[in-house]
């Protein structure tokens, strides 16, 4: 029989049900991204730059760059007009989508993302996040900006070479909205605090341990090898961490991508980073979703929101667990 545990962040039930995995299916490898105009150079490659809006920032030295953040030629949220909701009708509401949209090239490199690049790439993709989120922040109208990489077709890709998303926006999106109300109605302590405490003492959902973060798998998975990367400092906002947090929560996102290569293979996954609205108080804790894509959502889960998790997190944590967790 399978089981139902609740999301603390979210308030919502998930289904663990492991008996599911012995369906005829397995776990298939990413489809690859396959460029549309075949005959056009990659324009995030070294030496295509002039095919990408110019750069807002490049992080590097000696004239190479080793990340570079320039502006979505297509954007989901553009201009700089205030946010002006328009009520016309009694079902009909609308708003103006002004925001920033940025693409963070991780690498030089067309085929090193997150899960094979060293640590010291990892905190230069780190800090470039944090510093965009900062320019972000003392934006007029931009209350929230969420940081993404889709790796893979499966998880949204549209072009090959790795890659990062930062939408700035004038609004707090439901999931944020949802998690705020999470740690609000958590008794005592931070809810990610708390559970940064008893992961590490179960030990059983602990992918890797040091002395700046964790990552587990959180017992309320709600999808295959899903991780949560948490910074033990309690911090509501990423773009205040300390350089010395932000690149350790960039070296165990890269450890557990490799884990999850290593022995589940070279799948598709979304990273989604989770920061306090920017004017928004405790309580919150930064953090990090790590979301494999290994499964299809399919009628139960999108009719009713609650997803069904074939493979528990302490199998999961048994299967990809870092010999350096403690």
């Amino acid at each position: 029989m399978g089981e139902l545990r609740l999301d603390p962040l979210t308030g919502r039930w998930v289904v663990i049900d492991p008996k599911r995995i012995n369906r005829p299916f397995s776990f298939a490898p990413r489809i690859p991204v396959v460029q549309s105009d075949q005959t056009r150079p990659c324009p995030f490659c070294p030496g295509n730059e002039d095919a990408t809006p110019p750069a807002l920032e490049t992080y590097g030295t000696s004239g190479k760059w080793l990340v570079r953040v320039v502006a979505n030629r297509y954007p989901a949220f553009e201009g700089d007009g205030p946010f002006v909701v328009d009520h016309r009708g009694p079902v009909f509401t609308q708003a103006t989508a002004g925001g920033i949209h940025e693409v963070l090239v991780l690498s030089p490199d067309h085929r090193s993302g997150w899960d094979s690049v060293d640590n010291v790439q990892s905190s230069v993709i780190m800090a470039a996040i944090h510093d965009r989120m900062e320019h972000h922040a003392l934006t007029p109208g931009i209350r929230y900006s969420q940081a993404l990489v889709n790796a893979g077709r499966e998880a949204g890709a549209s072009i090959e070479h790795p890659h990062a998303q930062l939408m700035a926006i004038p609004f707090v999106p439901r999931e944020l909205a949802d998690e705020q109300a999470g740690f609000a109605r958590f008794a005592g302590r931070c809810v990610l605090c708390t559970t940064v405490d008893v992961e590490v003492l179960a030990g059983h959902r602990l992918v890797y341990a040091d002395d700046r973060v964790i990552v587990v798998c959180p017992f309320w998975s709600g999808t295959p090898f899903e991780m949560l990367v948490i910074p033990r400092t309690h911090s509501p906002h990423l773009h205040r961490s300390t350089p010395q947090d932000a690149s350790a929560v960039a070296a165990a996102i890269g450890m557990a991508l490799h884990q999850l290569r290593e022995h589940i293979g070279d799948v598709s996954y979304n990273i989604v980073f989770h920061s306090a609205p920017y004017r928004a108080p405790d309580p919150f804790h930064w953090h990090v979703h790590i979301l494999p894509k290994l499964t299809t959502v399919a009628g139960f889960e999108l009719g009713t929101g609650v997803l069904i998790n074939v493979v528990a997190p302490e199998d999961a944590t048994h299967i990809i667990r870092l010999s350096a967790a403690a």
